[in-house]
C-alpha cells in the first residue's frame, strides 16, 4: 500500500537536525502503518502504544528527562534506543498528555534521535496544553488514501503516469479514459480508508466484505464520541455528524443540526468534529484576491465528510448493487462528485500544510451563482466547477470569469481533457494534475 506521505517521512529522517514529528489525522487513516514502514528502514524500532501498554505512562511521571525516559523504555521493551539507529514511535499519545509535554525536550536533549508521535484524538490533547513545543515539533497531516494511491494499490502506476502526462492539448486515449473512469466509480463507492482498500483488493468479488469493514469503521468513529464526553454529549455529536453527512456538499445550516441541538451547541459540535478530522469546512470567500482568507465569511461554509466510502455507507448504499452497475451517473446523488473533488484537493496538498478550501457564492434577487472551489494556481485565482457527468451548464463559472478579466476557469467532470473557450477541462479522476501543474 504505497502512501505518498512516505516520501515526506524519508526526507524528515534524512534532515539534520530534525525535529520531533507529529503524525496528525483522523482515526484509521494509516498513521501507525506508515510509522511502522519507516521503522523498517532503521536498525531498531520501538513502538510505545499508550493505550495498550499502560505501564509506560509511569515513565513520564517523574520528570521529562529524555535520557531517563529512553533508558526506561529500552529496558521495558528490551530494544536499544540509540541515536541515528532507532526510531522511537509514540502511538495513541493523547492517552498520556505528559508524554506530549515531554516531546519538546527530546529535540533539545537528543536531537539525533528520531521520534514520531501519533494519535487519533491528538488535536484535543494539544488544545488542552497551555504550551507546546513551538519550533521544536514538525507536523505532517494524513488523510485517507487518494485516488492516485488507490491506483498504485491496484498496481496501476502506469495509469497514474499517463494521466499526469495528459492535458487539454494531449488528452488520454479513450481506452485509458474509460479504464480510469471505471476505477473512479469503484473508488467513489469504497473510499480511501486503508483497511477498506486492502479488503477490496483481497475480496473484489465479495462486496459484502468491504461493506462490513465500512460499517465497522463507522461504528468505531461513533464509539470515539465517548472520549469527547467532557466537551460535548455523545448523542449531540452523533446528531450533528449525521446532519453534516446529510448536508454534505451544500451550505451547512445549523438549524438543521437536530432536535437535541441548538445553534450554539451545533457550532461547538461541528468544531469538535473538525478537530477530530471527520469534517472539513469549505469557507465562503469573496474571491477578490489572495490570500483567500482575507475575504472569508467564517459563518458560511460547506462541510465535507472524511471519506466518500464512509459517506456512501452512512447513506445506506449497498455496494453489491452498485459495483456491478455500468451507469456512473447513478453514483452522483448527494453531490458525491463535488465532495470527492474537495477531498482530493485536500489530500494532494503538501503533507506539512493544513489545507483550507474555499468556494464562492453570490445571492442576488433572481440571480444565484456558486463556484464549487477556488484554486490558488501559483498566485492566480482559478475558479473550479465540478460536474458529476459529462454535460451541464457553467453559468456561475462564466459569471465569475466575466467579473475578473484574464482569469481562466477549470471544469472538472467525467469528460476527457479539453477546453471550452476560457475554461480548461480536467477529468474527475485527474485532480492531482492541478498540483502537478498539468492544467
Amino acid at each position: 500500500m504505497q502512501r505518498a506521505i512516505f516520501q515526506s517521512l524519508i526526507e524528515w529522517k534524512k534532515s539534520t537536525p530534525h525535529k520531533v514529528l507529529l503524525l496528525r489525522g483522523a482515526r484509521q487513516v494509516g498513521k501507525t502503518f506508515v510509522a511502522r514502514e519507516l521503522g523498517k528502514t532503521f536498525t531498531h524500532f520501538v513502538e510505545v502504544n499508550f493505550e495498550r501498554d499502560l505501564d509506560t505512562q509511569l515513565f513520564f511521571d517523574q520528570n521529562f528527562d529524555p535520557e531517563r525516559i529512553c533508558s526506561s523504555l529500552s529496558a521495558y521493551y528490551r530494544i536499544p534506543i540509540v541515536e541515528k539507529q532507532t526510531l522511537l514511535f509514540f502511538d495513541e499519545i493523547q492517552a498520556c498528555p505528559k508524554a506530549i509535554q515531554a516531546l519538546r525536550f527530546f529535540y533539545e536533549s537528543k536531537p539525533n534521535l528520531h521520534v514520531i508521535a501519533a494519535g487519533s484524538l491528538l488535536e484535543f490533547a494539544l488544545a488542552d496544553l497551555s504550551s507546546f513545543g513551538v519550533g521544536r515539533i514538525h507536523s505532517l497531516f494524513m488523510y485517507p488514501m487518494s485516488f492516485d494511491e488507490f491506483l498504485y494499490a491496484h498496481d496501476e502506476g502506469q495509469l497514474v503516469d499517463l494521466k499526469k502526462q495528459a492535458n487539454s492539448e494531449n488528452p488520454l486515449n479513450l481506452a485509458f479514459h474509460n479504464k480510469l473512469t471505471e476505477y473512479l466509480k469503484k473508488f467513489l463507492l469504497t473510499g480511501g480508508m486503508p483497511e477498506v482498500v486492502k479488503t477490496y483488493l483481497k475480496n473484489s468479488s465479495n462486496p459484502d466484505a468491504v461493506q462490513n469493514v465500512l460499517a465497522d469503521i463507522m461504528v468505531s468513529l461513533y464509539d470515539d464520541f465517548v472520549k469527547y464526553k467532557k466537551r460535548s454529549p455523545v448523542l449531540r455529536l452523533q446528531e450533528v455528524l449525521d446532519s453534516a453527512i446529510q448536508q454534505a456538499g451544500g451550505k451547512y445550516i445549523y438549524a438543521k443540526a437536530g432536535e437535541l441541538t441548538n445553534i450554539a451547541q451545533a457550532k461547538e459540535a461541528i468544531d469538535l468534529l473538525g478537530m477530530a478530522g471527520l469534517i472539513h469546512k469549505v469557507y465562503h470567500t469573496s474571491g477578490e484576491g489572495l490570500p483567500f482568507g482575507a475575504g472569508t465569511n467564517h459563518k458560511v461554509f460547506k462541510a465535507l465528510f472524511l471519506d466518500t466510502g464512509l459517506l456512501q455507507q452512512s447513506a445506506g448504499l449497498k455496494l453489491a448493487d452498485f459495483l456491478v452497475a455500468q451507469n456512473t451517473e447513478m453514483l452522483n446523488k448527494g453531490r458525491i462528485a463535488e465532495i470527492f473533488a474537495g477531498l482530493e484537493m485536500i489530500k494532494y496538498e503538501a503533507a506539512g500544510n493544513r489545507p483550507q478550501l474555499y468556494y464562492w457564492h453570490r445571492e442576488k434577487r433572481g440571480s444565484n451563482a456558486e463556484v464549487d472551489y477556488l484554486f490558488n494556481d501559483k498566485g492566480t485565482i482559478r475558479p473550479v466547477e465540478i460536474k458529476s457527468g459529462s454535460s451541464g451548464k457553467m453559468q456561475s463559472l462564466y459569471q465569475f470569469l466575466n467579473e475578473r478579466d484574464g482569469t481562466k476557469g477549470i471544469r472538472i467532470s467525467m469528460e476527457n481533457f479539453g477546453t471550452y473557450d476560457k475554461i480548461d477541462v480536467i477529468p474527475l479522476y485527474a485532480i492531482s494534475n492541478l498540483f502537478e501543474g498539468r492544467v
